[in-house]
């Protein structure tokens, strides 16, 4: 099984390569989904001995893009590119919920020969058959989705219903809550290669001057070495 670990900063990058994850999801802000990572970012990260894929995503909210935001991700994915990572995981949806052919299109076609993820923009889509065949159709090599659910665990019906369609022309990785408390809800259960967690644990700001000048958040998720060890683990216990 291969354990992808979504990661917002170089600590929680060097983390969860310690842990043993087999690939990375970059981000930042994850609290909010996940937003692209800095530039100085995916050139630490394109240094590590683990293939990292930059999500492109260039603000908070919808998925909906205007003209002004594809050109932003494009530039993105050139970032990306020329950092050295192996891939990017993008998303767009049409008001409706729809993924967005046309937006899905341009940035698979800009980003060539780089490995591709459609991300969680798949979990807003009113019909799951649609958005599988529209993913394989462009290319993507894998759909990380939470079945539409918060959590993976409590999406599980509509994952199943995405493998069923995919067929084994595309991945579907599911994603989101998934943890050594939850997984065996979703593996072996789900014919699945691959996983996606973000292998943390959170942790209390201490210092109430941060908070106070609204530098901190009195809490925050930090992936951890011992976290992603563990789920690996699991795997290889599950599977000898």
């Amino acid at each position: 099984m291969l354990l992808e670990v979504c990661v917002e900063d170089i600590a929680g990058l060097k983390a969860a390569v310690a842990g043993g994850a087999d690939r990375i999801e970059l981000c930042s802000a994850l609290l909010l989904g996940g937003l692209t990572p800095s530039t100085g970012l995916m050139a630490a990260a394109a240094n590590m001995p683990v293939p990292a894929y930059a999500i492109i995503r260039p603000r908070a909210g919808s998925f909906v893009y205007s003209a002004d935001e594809l050109e932003i991700m494009k530039r993105d994915i050139d970032v990306a590119r020329d950092a050295g990572l192996l891939g990017v995981v993008l998303g767009a949806s049409l008001p409706d919920g729809r993924l967005d052919f046309e937006t899905l299109a341009a940035l698979v076609t800009h980003a060539g020969t780089l490995g591709k993820t459609l991300h969680r923009a798949v979990d807003l889509v009113p019909d799951i058959t649609e958005a599988v065949e529209i993913a394989v159709s462009l290319g993507f090599e894998r759909i990380l989705t939470s079945g539409g659910a918060k959590t993976a665990a409590e999406g599980i019906a509509t994952i199943e219903q995405a493998i069923a369609v995919a067929a084994g022309r595309i991945s579907i990785m599911p994603g989101s809550g998934v943890t050594l408390a939850t997984i065996d809800q979703l593996w072996p259960r789900l014919p699945i290669s691959e996983i996606h967690s973000s292998c943390a644990v959170t942790l209390t700001e201490t210092d109430e001057r941060l908070i106070a000048l609204g530098f901190s958040s009195p809490s925050a998720r930090r992936t951890d070495t011992a976290t992603v060890q563990a789920l690996k683990s699991h795997f290889s216990a599950a599977t000898s």
